[in-house]
């Protein structure tokens, strides 16, 4: 008897294989050989898309079912340091408080994990003294991370982040310090256990003590714990609800002179996406300096800043981002198009910048130029749309095409 079609889905890593197995009536519980539920599969391949359509199922998937080690899938989860699966199953209803063969839940798989270290932990399991390979990851969500693997044992370097966001479900809340403790270590603030704590930390924002701790930090001579205060900030103006902005004025208090000294990029980064997300002014100001600045990421929050100002047809702005159209990085002149797409539809000098991006050696580059072209109907980008084919819900450009197809000028495929 062959293989059970979902199975075989779920291990090829085929979302679209996957949805068609369910569709045609399979058995989103179905196991392996082994006793292994397909969304425990799923979950040891890191396949958050292959997990998410066992979830959409028409017959909803268990979430809390058990493999024959006994763990549920939050508990593999957990145990891979996969950080978006387990919040995305924890989400759905799965239950972190449910435990392994030794006891533990999640919250303690999660901080077995932190205490010991993936490197220890993964040679107290396999028993080899070999090195650990390291690579680097994009989880589900599209962040970096770190894959570790010895003694075919893989996991990523989420569980310090899975413990951060656990634990507030618990009723735990370390303090400001210990949090930013555990990031320290990781000087990479694209890694998993940066985002879960800052954004922790900005869930307190109503004490009025986690602003001023975080204020505080501006001045200290480690960079991390700047870019740990910066980032905390920002994220607590950018996710305030209040009708009033009561953030944002402070915001551009603090950032505003500390962004005139600061001299490491990953600061300069947080500081300068809190000025381009502000709804103040004076945020502005920097903002055309900034897409000059030596690191790209810098430059592409700089330029966010500036659609605003754009879209007003302000000449200096017009100016700032059309000389962005020229930057060395292709992400940048993305972000430039995408800002003169914002700007007045009679504005001839934005659009000829905009055909200018035509031949960009990069796709996406041509794409973010050809777009806005076509809404203004201007032909000059039509080739470069036609040239992508059909954009289905598997391409990049899927989300941008809908002004485009629902716009009042039909692409015609035929030219």
């Amino acid at each position: 008897m062959g293989e059970n079609p979902l199975i075989a889905a779920v291990r090829s890593g085929d979302a679209k294989a996957v949805a068609a197995a369910l569709a045609a009536g399979a058995d989103p519980d179905a196991v392996d050989e082994y006793g292994t539920p397909a969304l425990c599969l799923a979950v040891d391949a890191f396949d958050l898309p292959v997990v998410e359509e066992l979830m959409l199922a028409d017959r909803p998937v268990e979430l809390n079912c058990v493999a024959a080690d006994g763990r549920t899938p939050v508990l593999r989860a957990t145990d891979r340091g996969a950080c978006e699966i387990t919040s995305v199953l924890i989400s759905r209803g799965a239950d972190p408080r449910l435990t392994d063969a030794e006891g533990r839940d999640a919250l303690a798989l999660a901080r077995h994990w932190h205490v010991t270290g993936a490197e220890a932990e993964l040679r107290r399991r396999s028993g080899t003294s070999e090195p650990v390979v390291r690579r680097a990851a994009v989880d589900g969500w599209g962040n970096v991370c770190e894959e570790l693997s010895l003694g075919g044992l893989t996991v990523r370097n989420g569980h310090t982040a899975i413990l951060t966001e656990l634990e507030p479900e618990y009723g735990i809340a370390p303090t400001f310090q210990e949090l930013m403790g555990r990031a320290l270590p990781e000087p990479d603030v694209d890694q998993p256990v940066w985002s879960a704590t800052t954004i922790t930390l900005q869930g307190r924002h109503a004490a009025p003590a986690v602003w001023a701790e975080a204020a505080a930090l501006r001045d200290r001579p480690n960079p991390l714990e700047r870019y740990c205060g910066a980032e905390v900030i920002r994220l607590i103006n950018l996710f305030d609800e209040s009708e009033d902005s009561p953030f944002d004025r402070p915001l551009v208090d603090l950032f505003l002179p500390w962004a005139a000294r600061e001299e490491d990029p990953r600061v300069m980064r947080a500081l300068t996406a809190g000025l381009s997300e502000a709804m103040d002014p004076r945020a502005e100001q920097p903002l055309p300096a900034l897409t000059r600045h030596h690191d790209r990421e810098v430059r592409r929050w700089a330029l966010s800043g500036l659609h605003r100002l754009v879209a007003q047809g302000d000449p200096e702005a017009l100016t700032t981002v059309m000389e962005c159209t020229r930057d060395a990085d292709a992400r940048v002149r993305e972000g430039a198009c995408r800002a003169l797409g914002t700007a007045p539809k009679d504005s001839t000098t934005s659009s000829d910048a905009l055909a200018g991006c035509l031949n960009d050696e990069d796709e996406a580059v041509r794409v973010a130029a050809a777009i806005p072209l076509f809404l203004r109907d201007d032909p000059r980008g039509d080739q470069v749309l036609r040239d992508l084919g059909p954009v289905d819900g598997d391409s990049p450009y899927f989300a941008e095409f809908h002004a485009v197809r629902y716009h009042h000028r039909a692409l015609d495929p035929a030219g």
